[in-house]
């Protein structure tokens, strides 16, 4: 039973609801904490391995700050986290087993350095160079996720065959879960069920220009990075993250992913520079991507369509129309500004809600050299057949038709759509798999199919729906538990603390030192090896007179539990 654990108790059933969510949440407690009291939550705060694991992940400010007051010293900072961690009591003290944690671990490194060198023009272009790919890569990765979600492993890390599509888009692997990571600080994706989708904000952040994409990973990135290397709204120079949490192991790897994400973002040079445009961000200020935007290509708005069914754009296309353009070609990665029209491209545009006429339309407004013949009768032909294979909803599954019946036959006996059990019937096929799945299915192998609602009108899907912007899983709640905890907190606690001292004397067999209150006002101490508690009395061997005792608790005024080892 720690002496230590009543005064935390004290200060957490004085403190609000909203000081014990963040105490809590700060120190990883489970929602569903089996506690009863605010001893119970005091005992399980300062054990000695949930100290070790709090004072572990404090940042080099509060880790010098409980270091100095262990050693006796004047914290240097203030103390505020570290009360609201349960680390240090209000009046400042520490907690011994937060004095045995912090008395065995390294020294507080000092900062290393306060400034941040300017990074030349060479090294400037390189930064942009790589934050406009890092741009592309980011929106190649959402829309490969829009295609179907990224599957994580339980680590949290992108599998290895989720990596392996997205190196057959250009996507380095080694960068896969940086980018991922960017794109989640950014509100861009979400996780639900080891699985990523875009979010929303991805549709509308697809079609910003360059500027605008660079601005919104960036101060989301700033917002995102950790206390210990925030100061104000800004950053530390990158050269004092290394140091940032002097005791957490986990740190240099982490810490490494987050200057990884920032040389992608162009906010650190290769040489470990500062360009311009990342002095502003880390001094604060608002993101400015115009001293950016001078070093990488302006952006088109036209492309040169060819008979050999390719596209090429004289430089980057605009974003609102490369995202168009895309569904409906076939991209090579290592050109991103050539393009190839083939039936499969065309089908998927078809697939993704265009039409032979919004197809040429847009062709015709994009092109500088008008849409070939060639092109114009690919897109014709494949629109054609897109909508020879109908599937609908009905009132027992699905039903799938064909002015084909050639088809009809063949998809009744393809032995990929058998988990469909499709059922032939009246020159049509039946399913009691739901349309969209039906849909899909027919898609993969390769047959022209359509979804279609009960009018007949072709329906627009997605494999990967966008989830909405509210995250998917919300940060623990502890209201439950902190009703509890009040619900058990009664209005005496140094009655409840001395039940818990005799009911853990009891458990112990322990010896015991109580302070009995006598009938004439006076006081007397008794040693006892505690055997028993019940009715309101405990019981009892006294050690001095070698008898058995039964004193009412109610005559008890403190208790305390010899230790064993003193004894000896």
């Amino acid at each position: 039973m720690s002496t230590h654990a009543r005064p935390l108790a004290v200060w957490l059933a004085a403190a609000s609801d909203a000081e014990l969510e963040r105490l809590f949440a700060g120190r990883g407690v489970r929602p569903d904490a089996a506690w009863n009291d605010f001893f119970d939550v005091a005992e399980a705060l300062l054990d000695p391995a949930s100290v070790d694991r709090a004072v572990s992940t404090l940042s080099r400010q509060d880790a010098a700050a409980i270091a100095g007051i262990a050693a006796g010293k004047d914290a240097g900072a203030p103390v505020d986290r570290l009360i609201a961690l349960g680390l240090i009591d209000p009046d400042g003290g520490l907690f011994a087993p937060v004095v045995e944690s912090v008395s065995g671990r390294s020294p507080v490194p000092a900062a290393d350095s306060g400034t941040a060198t300017a990074a030349s023009d060479d090294a400037s272009a390189r930064a942009a160079e790589l934050a406009f790919a890092t741009v592309g890569r980011l929106a190649d990765l959402l829309l490969a996720a829009r295609e179907a979600p990224l599957a994580l492993l339980a680590t949290g890390v992108l599998a290895a065959g989720e990596k392996k599509r997205l190196t057959e888009i250009g996507i380095d692997s080694e960068d896969a879960d940086e980018l991922r990571a960017i794109a989640a600080d950014a509100a861009l994706v979400r996780t639900h069920e080891r699985r990523v989708l875009p979010a929303a904000a991805a549709e509308d952040w697809l079609r910003l220009p360059f500027a605008d994409r660079w601005t919104r990973l960036v101060t989301a990135f700033r917002s995102a990075l950790p206390i210990g290397i925030r100061t104000g709204a800004g950053w530390l120079p990158p050269a004092d993250w290394r140091s940032a949490y002097p005791w957490d192991a986990a740190w240099p790897g982490r810490e490494q992913r987050l200057q990884r994400r920032a040389r992608l973002l162009g906010v650190i040079a290769d040489d470990d520079t500062e360009p311009v445009w990342s002095a502003q961000l880390r001094q604060g200020r608002e993101a400015d991507a115009e001293p950016l935007g001078r070093h990488v290509p302006a952006e088109v708005d036209r492309v040169f369509l060819q008979n050999d069914l390719t596209a090429i754009a004289p430089g980057p296309l605009q974003p609102a129309l490369d995202v168009r353009l895309r569904s409906m070609v076939e991209r090579d990665p290592a050109q991103s500004s050539s393009y190839r029209f083939t039936a499969e491209s065309i089908t998927h545009g078809l697939v993704e809600g265009e039409t032979e006429a919004s197809i040429i339309e847009f062709l015709t407004a994009l092109s500088l050299t008008g849409v070939p013949q060639p092109l114009a009768y690919l897109v014709t032909q494949t629109a054609q057949r897109h909508g020879l294979v109908r599937v609908w909803d009905s009132e027992t599954g699905t039903i799938v038709t064909s002015s084909d019946s050639h088809l009809i036959e063949t998809m009744s006996v393809d032995r990929s759509l058998r988990p469909l059990a499709l059922a032939a019937e009246d020159g049509m096929l039946t399913s009691r798999v739901r349309a969209e799945t039906v849909y899909w299915a027919l898609v993969d192998a390769r047959y022209p199919a359509t979804l279609v609602d009960d009018d007949g009108q072709a329906i627009s899907t997605r494999r990967a729906p966008a989830v909405d912007d509210a995250p998917t899983q919300s940060a623990p709640s502890y209201a439950a538990l902190i009703a509890r905890l009040r619900e058990h907190q009664g209005p005496d606690a140094d009655a409840a603390w001395l039940d818990r001292e005799l009911e853990a004397a009891v458990r112990q067999r322990a010896v015991v030192i109580v302070e009995v209150g006598m009938p004439d006002g006076s006081s007397r101490e008794l040693t006892l090896e505690a055997s028993g508690l019940g009715g309101g009395r405990l019981r009892g061997r006294d050690r001095a007179a070698d008898v058995e005792r039964t004193l009412p608790v109610s005559s008890i005024r403190s208790a305390r539990i010899v230790d064993a080892s003193a004894e000896h």
